[in-house]
């Protein structure tokens, strides 16, 4: 037995002593009070335990809005969102195909002039519901995607969800919306898949949600069991006490055929335990290496539908073992089985707070963040132009001067064994981008050993961007501006996407800047262009490192 084997092994024995399950279900509070956060506060987050057993009670009234949309002829259902209101959404979009007569999903998540564009003439091509989805009804860039979408759709093709007496429930009064759809207040963003925030957009899907939340009942009564035969705990003591034995970079392997089940796992994992120098980090997307290829803080957890196996992964995971890397396999039955893993998951994730001793209920770093850009914002407003950044940003062309060879290199150079580096593009989310920081994240990964991930932005500063700030100060952040091709305005104020962007942008450098990360700041012409020489600047920089 490995030696974190064992350690979970007496993790869950001692929290059998401890009456640990039984306390999780009574919603008490004080399982987390080593974070330092009042039990009060605390209890206030705890209503997610109990969606397996209340929502069905709501599933006639979400079934019966979906019926009405198609009966209205809507062929296509946008969800505008951030976060916990945008990541179940798009994991169930590219998990579950539309059935007959099911309007087709997408979900906008990006302020990218670019991209807001583009999706703003996906939705005039067709009769398209708007769904704006905010817990609290400020979210800037839902607002923004709102005031967007209301100039080229009539108030009856917007639906809101939003909690009770929110801003955006105000405005959606005003507005006169088909309707408002009240979210729970006492559940918080990152867990509210099986709230409305999930089930509403699922059930336009034409997603059977008697059935989905049928598998996630199952799981929180499995969850009921002692902490030895209780899949949720048994996540949690994996991940906790693998982050507590300096394996924190938990790699997640998740089949291609569960969509973005990585992407909404990432965020929970990141934005719940990145705080007060703790945290655990989620590696999303990197492509499987040999096991030379790996230090030793990983830990890994493949994801897959029984059957559907990756038999490359399964190798690679296999000699991963034999190395002496910690690996966990889930399988789902098939693909409705995401409500249970939503539970498992949730669960999973508390309980390592728990274990690490943070609360894995707030996210002080993302206010932080907000605050920086609402002050450039304001800046901006007053000014009629950003302040920039000091030392301004090095401009990346082909064969351009200036200090962008330099400031790459002396980032690379920094990274020591245990180390990640984050790549932050704001950029257009397009297959393009995609690919180019793929390839950065496996050149890196392949010479230096060290763990890689990749965000979009603003996407990731309601996920990831958490961890980056709040999570121990192990990462070096090479953050990437995209030039947009024209910029577009948000209607009734005084900024637009490309500033709001470009301001996000600038106060999450401000927020990494002001907690001593290392972080450089490229600004690029364009994607495909800039990308690509941020390549050649990688690989140059990578040339004479050695492996740590």
């Amino acid at each position: 037995m490995s030696a974190l084997a064992a350690a979970v092994d007496a993790r869950l024995a001692a929290w059998a002593a401890e009456g640990f399950v039984e306390r999780l279900w009574a919603h008490d509070a004080s399982l987390w009070a080593a974070s330092g956060t009042p039990v009060e506060e605390l209890g206030r987050w705890l209503g997610w335990l109990d969606l397996p057993e209340q929502m069905p009670r709501r599933v006639g009234a979400l079934t019966r809005l979906a019926r009405e949309v198609r009966a209205d002829g809507y062929t296509r259902a946008a969800v505008l969102g951030m976060g916990g209101s945008s990541l179940a959404p798009d994991l169930c979009a590219r998990l579950f195909l539309p059935g007959p007569g099911d309007p087709e999903l997408r979900v906008l998540d990006t302020t990218h002039p670019d991209a807001v564009r583009a999706f703003v003439a996906w939705a005039r091509a067709a009769r398209t519901l708007l769904v704006v989805s905010s817990k609290s009804g400020t979210t800037a860039e839902t607002l923004a995607f709102q005031a967007a979408l209301a100039e080229v759709a009539p108030a009856l093709d917007f639906v809101v969800i939003t909690d009770p007496g929110t801003p955006l429930a105000d405005l959606a009064r005003a507005m006169e919306v088909r309707a408002i759809v009240e979210g729970q207040p006492d559940v918080g963003g990152r867990y509210s898949a099986l709230s409305p925030f999930g089930l509403l957009p699922m059930a336009l899907l034409g997603i059977d949600l008697d059935r989905l939340l049928f598998s996630a009942a199952s799981m929180a009564g499995a969850c009921h069991a002692p902490p030895a035969d209780n899949p949720g705990l048994r996540l949690g003591a994996f991940l906790g006490e693998a982050a507590l034995a300096g394996r924190d970079k938990l790699t997640l392997v998740v089949s291609t055929s569960l969509g973005g089940l990585a992407e909404w796992i990432e965020q929970l994992v990141a934005e719940s335990t990145g705080k007060a120098g703790r945290g655990i980090l989620p590696v999303v997307g990197e492509p499987l290496g040999a096991p030379d290829a790996y230090g030793a803080d990983r830990a890994f957890v493949g994801v897959g539908l029984a059957g559907e196996e990756d038999p490359a992964d399964e190798v690679l995971l296999t000699a991963l073992e034999k190395r002496g890397h910690p690996v966990l396999r889930l399988r789902l039955g098939e693909p409705l089985a995401i409500g249970a893993e939503f539970v498992r998951w949730e669960i999973g994730v508390a309980v390592a707070g728990a274990l690490i001793g943070i609360n894995p209920f707030d996210q002080p770093n993302v206010t932080e963040a907000k605050a920086a850009t609402g002050a450039l914002l304001e800046a901006y407003r007053r000014d009629g132009h950003l302040p920039e950044p000091d030392p301004m940003p090095t401009t990346v062309a082909a064969n351009a001067p200036g200090n962008d060879a330099a400031a790459v290199r002396e980032l690379l150079a920094s990274l020591r064994a245990g180390d990640y580096l984050a790549i932050l593009a704001y950029a257009p989310p397009e297959m393009p981008t995609a690919d180019a920081l793929d390839r950065i994240r496996v050149a890196v990964r392949d010479r230096l050993r060290v763990a890689t991930t990749s965000g979009i932005g603003p996407r990731y500063l309601h996920s990831t961007g958490q961890l980056h700030k709040g999570g121990p100060n192990t990462g070096a952040y090479l953050l990437l501006t995209v030039e947009p091709r024209r910029d577009l305005p948000i209607p009734g104020a005084a900024e637009t996407f490309g500033t709001l962007i470009r301001a996000q942008a600038l106060g999450d450098l401000a927020a990494l800047r002001s907690g001593g990360r290392r972080v450089a700041h490229l600004h690029l012409p364009d994607p495909t262009g800039g990308l690509a020489r941020v390549e050649e600047l990688v690989d140059a920089a990578l040339t004479g490192l050695t492996p740590l």
